[in-house]
Formats: C-alpha cells, sequence, structure tokens
C-alpha cells in the first residue's frame, strides 16, 4: 500500500511496489506468511492477470535464492478463485469458487488446514473487508505517495495495530486486528 492509502494506481498499476527496492528481512517475513498459510484466496481479476503464471514460473525456473522460495511455497498452496463469470481458471492448484463469497470463505475457514492467505486484487479484497471476513491484515506500507488509485477500503473500518517492524527499504508492515 502507498503511505496516501491506495493499493494499486488508478488503472491498477503497482509499478511503485518496488521502486524502494528488496530487503531481505522483509521478503523473508512475507515467505514465513505464506509458509503458515496453505490456502491462498484471489480474484479472477489477479489469476487472470498473469499472477498464478509468473510464481509458476518462477517456481519452475527461477534461480535459488528467497524470490524462488516464495515462489515455490505460492505454487504449492491450493489456490482458490472467486469469479461470477469464470468456472475454470488454469493453474497448478486452482479451484475456481462460484457461490456467495460470505458462505464460501467461512466455509473455508472452517476446514481444517493452515491459515487462509489473501493476496488481492483491490475489488475482492474490498468485498471481503465489507463483509467483515478478514481475521488479521498484514499491510506492507510502501516509501510513496502515487497522488490517486485504488482503495481497499471502501467505508470506515476500525482496526488495532497489534505490531509494526520497519525494514531498511523504508517499507514498514503493520499487522492490525479487526476491533
Amino acid at each position: 500500500m502507498t503511505i496516501d492509502g491506495f493499493a494499486a494506481g488508478p488503472n491498477g498499476e503497482n509499478d511503485w511496489v518496488f521502486i524502494s527496492g528488496g530487503d531481505e528481512a522483509g521478503l523473508q517475513k512475507i515467505i514465513d506468511l505464506a509458509d503458515s498459510s496453505d490456502t491462498l484466496l484471489l480474484g479472477r481479476k489477479l489469476a487472470q492477470s498473469g499472477f498464478i503464471d509468473y510464481w509458476q514460473n518462477l517456481a519452475d525456473n527461477g534461480p535459488d535464492g528467497q524470490q524462488r522460495t516464495l515462489a515455490q511455497t505460492i505454487a504449492g498452496m491450493r489456490k482458490v478463485v472467486f469469479s461470477s463469470t469464470e468456472t475454470a481458471i488454469s493453474g497448478n492448484n486452482v479451484e475456481v469458487e462460484n457461490g456467495d463469497l460470505a458462505t464460501a470463505v467461512q466455509a473455508l475457514k472452517n476446514q481444517p488446514g493452515k491459515d487462509i492467505l489473501v493476496y488481492g486484487g483491490v475489488d475482492f479484497v474490498s468485498a471481503l473487508i465489507s463483509l467483515n471476513l478478514i481475521d488479521e491484515y498484514f499491510i506492507i506500507t510502501c516509501p510513496v505517495a502515487i497522488g490517486s488509485g485504488l482503495s481497499i477500503f471502501k467505508e470506515k473500518k476500525i482496526l488495532k495495530l497489534e505490531s509494526s517492524i520497519a525494514y531498511n527499504n523504508g517499507k514498514v508492515l503493520n499487522k492490525y486486528l479487526p476491533v
């Protein structure tokens, strides 16, 4: 997220995410979060944007290192794509869910296993937030302002800061809990 509260530019741009460069400790935290999960929820737009293929290709063909470790974790996860228009989306471990969002997510939460991770996109995450389906928010704030864009928050949401970690590249990871 940008310091002015946007998850993407006005047309979904996210080129600003990597402006401040990488940070090994920050990337390790993202790997740890992925390792604590066994299911990844995605909206159709993100799934069809190349997200799934990107991570699978990096897992299969990328150079050894933290990025590939993360890619292998994401590629191995169960991926549930929510769509009202598609019934199948290609990729390893990909399922498409066409049912009611709240009912489907609650059913997933009730299944045994690790945590459920959500990467996006913006509209999908906004819908989850509006339905109070998010138990923990891990928001990475990048040291950049873009002036306008897309927000995941469409209404007032009171959150409690549980932890905050600042990284050498200027990014800050805040963990919030719903109040």
